[in-house]
């Protein structure tokens, strides 16, 4: 069984690699075909195959043997691997559904923001109405710790939104407020607490390596995915063992 949700999100993560490119810049994204971007190869259902199309190619285009991202592969592969990972951490439950589609989204949103630094509005307003539905059906307890995580991670990421003056986007706010909707008010410090802390050591070591430059912007949209997912799946475990060596 496992097998086949690594399958199945092997597959789909092919598919969010397609939205997290296209809906950015308002291109369909079932027409056209995908294409090499260097010479405008379609791509033949043998080069469409997640993770095994790039290395029967070997990470080469087969019209003009350019190099092709591995950042394609890498995410499916990591869809694969979180989605094999969620029965294990919420068993067969209604919030197994809810952390297959946190995954999806956290997928999606961070291929956008990695490539244009770009969380689109309009795949924030389509989760958001799969994770009201989904509440509504599996919710939190109480019902209200939605309410109150949804506008506690609003509030969070708005007041440093305003206090940076354009260092945080506006699109990373409402993600936040979808966050704290799923998540409920504890785990969404948890998550805006680890987001923060990945942020931190991994720009601080893309900088002490060059990889970046100072000052350059760098996507926060994947270190909340991090936080986010590691608050989801461990975050109840997390707190424990935090108030256990506290006290």
């Amino acid at each position: 069984m496992n097998l086949v949700f690594i399958i199945y999100g092997v597959v789909l993560g092919s598919f969010f690699n397609v939205i997290g490119l296209r809906v950015p810049v308002n291109k369909s994204i079932i027409t056209p075909r995908s294409a090499c971007p260097n010479c405008g190869h379609q791509l033949t259902p043998f080069e469409l195959i997640p993770v095994l199309s790039y290395m029967f190619q070997k990470g080469k285009c087969r019209g003009c043997q350019s190099r092709i991202s591995p950042i394609y592969p890498f995410f499916e592969l990591l869809t694969g691997i979180l989605f094999a990972l969620a029965p294990y951490v919420f068993g067969w439950s209604g919030e197994l559904v809810v952390a297959l589609t946190f995954i999806s989204m956290f997928i999606i949103i961070t291929v956008s923001d990695i490539h244009y630094m770009i969380i689109p509005d309009k795949i924030l307003v389509w989760f958001a109405g799969i994770f009201l539905l989904e509440r509504i059906i599996w919710p939190l307890y109480p019902w209200w710790d939605s309410i109150l995580g949804s506008v506690t991670g609003f509030l969070l990421l708005l007041i440093i939104a305003v206090v940076s003056k354009g260092g945080m986007g506006f699109g990373d706010v409402k993600l936040y407020a979808l966050i704290g909707f799923v998540l409920g008010f504890k785990l969404v410090l948890l998550s805006f607490f680890l987001s923060t802390l990945f942020g931190a050591v991994i720009g601080g070591l893309a900088l002490l390596l060059r990889v970046v430059k100072k000052r350059q912007p760098i996507p926060f949209g994947p270190f909340i995915a991090a936080g986010s997912l590691t608050a989801y799946f461990w975050g109840t475990k997390l707190i424990n063992l935090y108030f256990q060596i506290l006290y």
